[in-house]
């Protein structure tokens, strides 16, 4: 069995000075989207706290309780973490411990995964998901967790897949077969792996009937799988649907395939709850894509070409708007994750969602939108899809 990593990072657990950057603006309060779990529009992905996006030093300063605090303030009242993601866990945990007199834990909702502990290191046996949902329970310091996904279901799962790159599409249409999507075909378990799946939901199920966790879901980046998987989970016993399932890369500037999905993981897969992340896509649509990051040089090179049109943060500040608007109630009215790594990036974000929500986009936003995403398809990678894994 896989287990977690110790975790030696110390974090202070006093208040953070309330300084005039954590004050919220006025009026500018995240609103709550109608969906079955009463999550906000946006929630905060608390990935960015970890090694991956900031130094021990960050981490154990107060800018994690500064901007925790500050998403609470503003009505983001929910958190998106990972066992996997280092010590996140741990670091958002004393954030919100520091923070209890003014944010209860009834006030706010934890979302975390598991099943994941490594780049390569996948384990989904019964045993290992109830360790990790047991130790993210002790890192975050609370007797029950909102929502348990399974972490990255398309490392584990039987590969059933058209094609490895590209735009999947066509897995509604003329290539359901290919991607195991046939009418008919739903309950089918094509291998170990998909066994394995079934096994370890049904060990979160358990754990949901203990109360120890409140909705359970799954996560993955190929969202043809996402649907096969989600169909899979509803015609196996006990023939009842996942109540959360997210989707990560696959709405935003360079790739909104996940919005071709939505109606049939509500319809078909009969998902409760759907979850948009990763506006950003793990870094790709910001000025320093990460050195780990696995889209191939023409990607980035239509990047830099659909950059071209913004000066300074705009193209970022684009991008998110964009995500948030496809997010929004009035068009596929699901939350959206956004990874954020201080107070500073909190006030941005929601201003750009607040700018969003009062229709504020003028012509030439809106051009250079339309130039930036002319720019993915001539390049060939407008809804494109990387390999995973």
């Amino acid at each position: 069995m896989v287990s977690p990593s110790p975790i030696s990072l110390t974090v202070p657990s006093e208040v953070a000075p309330d300084e005039e950057e954590d004050k919220a603006l006025p009026g500018a309060s995240v609103a709550l989207l109608q969906n079955s779990l009463h999550l906000p529009s946006l929630i905060l992905g608390a990935g960015t706290l970890s090694n991956q996006y900031n130094t021990n030093d960050h981490l154990s300063g107060f800018a994690p309780m500064r901007l925790v605090r500050l998403a609470l303030r503003y009505g983001i009242k929910a958190f998106d973490t990972s066992i996997y993601y280092g010590p996140s866990e741990v670091v958002l945990g004393n954030a919100l411990r520091s923070v209890r007199d003014e944010f209860p834990r009834e006030s706010y909702q934890l979302m975390t995964k598991c099943g994941r502990f490594g780049a390569n290191a996948f384990d989904y046996s019964s045993a290992a998901i109830r360790n990790s949902v047991s130790q993210s329970l002790q890192r975050l310091q609370t007797p029950y967790l909102d929502t348990v996904y399974l972490h990255d279901v398309e490392f584990v799962c039987t590969p059933v897949q058209g094609k490895q790159t590209g735009n999947h599409a066509s897995a509604l249409t003329e290539d359901k077969a290919a991607y195991g999507l046939e009418e008919g075909q739903e309950g089918k378990i094509h291998g170990e792996g998909d066994q394995k799946v079934l096994d370890a939901f049904a060990e979160l199920r358990k754990m949901k009937e203990e109360g120890l966790v409140r909705n359970i879901g799954i996560t993955g980046y190929p969202v043809a799988t996402l649907l096969r998987l989600s169909l899979l989970i509803l015609h196996n016993p006990p023939y009842e649907p996942v109540d959360v399932l997210l989707s990560y890369s696959h709405i935003s500037l360079q790739n909104s395939t996940f919005a071709q999905f939505v109606p049939h993981f509500r319809q078909r897969a009969k998902v409760k709850q759907l979850i948009a992340a990763s506006p950003f896509s793990m870094g790709l649509l910001t000025p320093s894509i990460p050195h780990w990051h696995p889209s191939p040089e023409g990607l980035r090179e239509a990047v830099t070409q659909a950059r071209a049109e913004y000066d300074g943060d705009g193209f970022v500040d684009a991008a998110l708007a964009y995500s948030i608007r496809r997010c929004g109630p009035e068009d596929l009215n699901v939350p959206l994750v956004v990874g954020v790594s201080s107070p500073a990036e909190v006030h941005k974000c929601v201003k750009v969602w607040r700018k969003v929500q009062e229709g504020l986009m003028n012509d030439d936003e809106r051009l250079k939108e339309v130039k930036a995403l002319k720019a993915f398809s001539e390049a060939g990678y407008l809804d494109w899809s990387w390999a995973s894994p």
